[in-house]
């Protein structure tokens, strides 16, 4: 049975920062008032993931997290397109009656000003309110989100995170920015040095990369490095390793939500295993002296 209409925006979301929990919030709003279904149309991989993979910016957050922030904003459904070769050549006015009126039965939309889409982006939102009309469906922009003086985007999001500005990152997302993953065995490097840790291995690199104070929800507090380990079986694609400070025990197989709190350094190549180790237990003494002073 096709899904019933919908109160529609579209986009990546990556981060679902505070500027997308508006718009979620308003589309959640006006499909309350219409008595029809909340919706999303979301994309992966992102478009310019597809059309440019080695200048395509590092994703904020993994296709997972951003679906359970989005049901986490009230939406009811959301639907992620294969962005390929046969998605990136539909026509605008194609993407319109294929896409969004039959496929996802439109009947209210909210984008902002700026949308594009379509073949070689030639879509807007002239064109969109063409469509609307055609088509008989609402069609509303969403104004740019302030927050703190700023102007709240994905960009914005990510400047932070290169730059290990954690707390600047969090007022932007609204939320705390955390990586997610199954945990899986590696080889086990730490442990031999007296840190174990938990593994959760990247397919794509994040916007940021050292050692960090971090949280893994129920499981505890801990220190993690995110990188490409430079000194022992360095990585192509980063490797988030976190060291619990109060767990015992495997958790192979389990999935690990980490939080991240405070930068406490860049990663660094060492010339031994002792030096290596020396490092990883100031990085641990520096963790634990921050939950001291945060609580």
């Amino acid at each position: 049975m096709p899904a019933g209409p919908a109160a529609l925006t579209v986009g990546n979301f990556d981060g679902v920062h505070r500027g997308h929990r508006a718009l979620l919030d308003r589309v959640a709003a006006a499909a309350r008032e219409r008595g029809i279904a909340s919706c999303v149309l979301t994309f992966e991989p992102h478009p310019r993931e597809f059309f440019s993979p080695d200048r395509a910016p590092a994703r904020i957050t993994r296709l997972r997290d951003k679906l359970e922030l989005i049901e986490a904003a009230g939406i009811d459904r959301v639907h992620v397109a294969r962005f390929d070769a046969r998605f990136a050549a539909l026509a605008a006015a194609q993407f319109v009656e294929d896409t969004l009126v039959r496929g996802l039965r439109v009947r209210w939309m909210l984008v902002g000003r700026d949308f594009r889409f379509g073949a070689k982006r030639t879509g807007d939102f002239a064109l969109l309110e063409q469509a609307a009309r055609r088509h008989r469906f609402e069609l509303e922009a969403m104004a740019d989100v302030q927050f703190e003086g700023e102007r709240v985007s994905s960009s914005a999001v990510r400047a932070a995170l290169v730059a290990g500005e954690l707390r600047r990152a969090e007022r932007l997302l609204g939320h705390p920015y955390c990586i997610s993953g199954r945990v899986a065995h590696g080889a086990k490097l730490g442990r031999s040095l007296g840190f174990p840790t938990a593994n959760l291995v990247l397919r794509r690199a994040p916007p940021l990369a050292g050692i960090f104070a971090v949280e893994a929800g129920p499981l505890g507090r801990g220190v993690a490095s995110l990188g490409r380990r430079p000194t022992v079986n360095p990585v192509p694609v980063p490797l988030l390793e976190v060291h619990l400070f109060d767990r015992q025990g495997d958790l192979y197989g389990e999935h690990l939500r980490v939080r991240f709190l405070e930068k406490l350094r860049d990663e660094e190549k060492y010339d031994d295993l002792d030096k290596l180790k020396c490092a990883i237990a100031g990085d641990a003494r520096k963790a634990r002296e921050y939950f001291e002073n945060h609580g």
